[in-house]
C-alpha cells in the first residue's frame, strides 16, 4: 500500500495553499495531492472566461508540473476519494487502490446541486464547474439561439452574459423574488436586471420550474421548460445554475465519525472531529466572522485562507494563527460594469446603513456600520478594493474619525487607513 506523511484531497485555492503551507515548514515529509479532475489546478473563477472564449483552457492553470516536482509532491490527477477510513488512516481511491496517510486535508470542493424537478434527467442540460464543463458550453454556445438559464447566482449569469453576446435569446428563471439573492439587496440587482434586459435579456424572476421534457423544435437535443404558472419555455440550450453542494459522499461508513452539517464541520484551525483530518474550502462548514454560527464561505480568498491554515496546523508550524471567522465577498463584472458585496448585509441592533444612489450614472454605494466599525459595504460602479474592505472588518477598525472622507472616497480612505495599520 502507498503511504505518504501528508494526503491533500482537491487541487484548487485551498489545497495549493495547504500544500505551500506545508512546505514552508516541512520541506521533506512526503505529500501527495489526489484529485478526480484530469487537469492542473485551475481556478473555478476563470470558468466564465473559458466559457467567453477570452482564455483558451490550455493557458488556465496554477501550477504546472515542474511545480509538482520542484517541491517533492506526488501529483495523482483524474483519481476520486471513494471512501475514508480514520482507523486506519486509510483512504479508498475510486480505482480500488488505497493510500495510508499521517494527516489528511480535504479540500474537495463542491459539485452542481441538481434539483429534482420532473424529467430532468430525460433532458440534455450544462452545468458549469469544471474545466470540461467550461469548454462544453463554449462549443454548445456558438450554435445556440434559444437558451433558458436556470438560477440567477453569480454562475448563471454570467454565462447568461457569455450568451448574450454569442447572440442568442436568453431566458433567465430565478425562484427568488431578485436574481444575485445573497449577493447584492433589490436596488443593485434592479441595476443589473436593467444591464441584462437593455441587452435583451428576458429575466423571470420569482418563477419556478416544475417539468421539464425533450424538444423537438431544435435540430440538436432541446428541452421544454414548464413554469409553476403555466406558461412553457423552449430551450435549444439548458444550463442548470440552481446552487452547489460539498463534496463528502466518502464520509460513509466508518468515515462518518468525520462530524459533518451542510459541509465538514471544522474548529479555529481546520480541524475536523477526527484529529489528523482536516477540511478546507468550499466543503468545509467554519466559524462566522459575525457570530459562533459555522456558515458554508464558499468564495476564493476564503478557501485560501482556510488552506493555509489548515497546512500550517497539519505541519505544525508555531506560526499559526486562528481563523478568524469567514466574510462574504464577491465581484461581478457584467457589460462593463461591475458590483461589489463585502461583509455581512444584515445591520446588527443599533447598526448605521448610508446609502447613495445616483439613478443616471447608475453608480449605488451601500455601507453598514456598527459603532464606528464597517461590517458591510457594497456598490454597483463604485471603486473599492474588496480585499482592503474585507481588512478593514476583520482587524475591527475604527472609521469614525474619517467617516464622511471614507464615505466620500472609499477606496482611496480605506487604502489610506490600512498603509498606517497593515502589520
Amino acid at each position: 500500500m502507498e503511504t505518504t506523511k501528508y494526503l491533500v484531497v482537491g487541487s484548487s485555492h485551498a489545497a495549493l495553499e495547504a500544500l505551500t503551507a506545508i512546505r514552508m515548514h516541512d520541506t521533506d515529509g512526503s505529500l501527495t495531492m489526489l484529485t478526480r479532475d484530469a487537469h492542473l489546478p485551475y481556478s473555478p473563477t476563470v470558468l466564465p472566461y473559458v466559457v467567453s472564449g477570452r482564455s483558451a483552457p490550455d493557458t488556465v492553470f496554477l501550477r504546472d508540473e515542474k511545480f509538482f516536482a520542484r517541491h517533492q509532491i506526488s501529483l495523482r490527477r483524474g483519481t476520486a476519494l471513494k471512501a475514508l477510513h480514520p482507523a486506519r488512516n486509510t483512504a479508498e481511491l475510486a480505482d480500488g487502490s488505497q493510500i495510508a496517510y499521517e494527516k489528511i486535508l480535504l479540500a474537495t470542493g463542491a459539485s452542481p446541486a441538481i434539483p429534482p424537478i420532473p424529467g430532468i434527467a430525460q433532458v440534455s442540460y450544462h452545468v458549469l464547474r469544471t474545466l470540461d464543463d467550461a469548454t462544453k458550453l463554449n462549443a454548445a454556445m456558438k450554435a445556440s439561439k434559444q437558451a433558458v438559464v436556470m438560477g440567477a447566482g453569480l454562475v448563471g449569469m454570467h454565462a447568461a452574459e457569455n450568451l448574450v453576446k454569442a447572440g442568442a435569446k436568453v431566458t433567465i428563471v430565478e425562484m427568488a423574488k431578485q436574481l444575485t439573492d445573497g449577493y447584492f439587496d433589490a436596488t443593485a440587482a434592479a441595476l443589473i436586471e436593467k444591464a441584462f434586459t437593455d441587452n435583451g435579456a428576458t429575466i423571470l424572476t420569482g418563477s419556478r420550474v416544475v417539468k421539464l421534457a425533450p424538444s423537438s423544435a431544435f435540430a440538436t437535443p432541446g428541452a421544454t421548460i414548464t413554469l409553476e404558472s403555466g406558461a412553457t419555455l423552449e430551450a435549444d440550450l439548458l444550463l442548470v445554475a440552481t446552487g452547489v453542494r460539498p463534496n463528502m459522499d466518502f464520509l460513509t461508513g466508518e468515515g462518518a465519525a468525520v462530524e459533518r452539517d451542510k459541509g465538514i464541520l471544522v474548529g479555529e484551525r481546520m480541524q475536523t472531529s477526527v484529529p489528523n483530518v482536516f477540511a478546507a474550502g468550499d466543503c468545509a462548514q467554519a466559524k462566522s466572522f459575525y457570530s459562533d454560527t459555522k456558515v458554508m464561505n464558499a468564495i476564493l480568498p476564503d478557501a485560501a485562507e482556510q488552506g493555509r491554515i489548515a497546512g500550517m496546523a497539519m505541519a505544525g508550524d508555531p506560526g499559526i494563527k486562528d481563523y478568524p471567522g469567514g466574510i462574504p465577498v464577491n465581484t461581478y463584472h457584467f457589460f462593463g460594469r461591475h458590483a461589489i458585496s463585502v461583509g455581512s448585509s444584515k445591520v446588527p441592533e443599533g447598526g448605521e446603513v448610508v446609502t447613495r444612489f445616483d439613478e443616471a450614472s447608475g453608480r449605488y454605494l451601500k455601507v453598514i456600520f456598527h459603532e464606528g466599525r464597517l461590517t458591510g459595504i457594497y456598490g454597483v460602479n463604485e471603486f473599492f478594493d474588496a480585499g482592503v474592505m474585507s481588512q478593514l472588518i476583520l482587524r475591527r477598525i475604527d472609521l469614525s474619525p474619517v467617516r464622511e472622507h471614507f464615505l466620500a472616497e472609499p477606496m482611496k480612505s480605506a487604502r489610506e487607513i490600512m498603509s498606517l495599520t497593515w502589520r
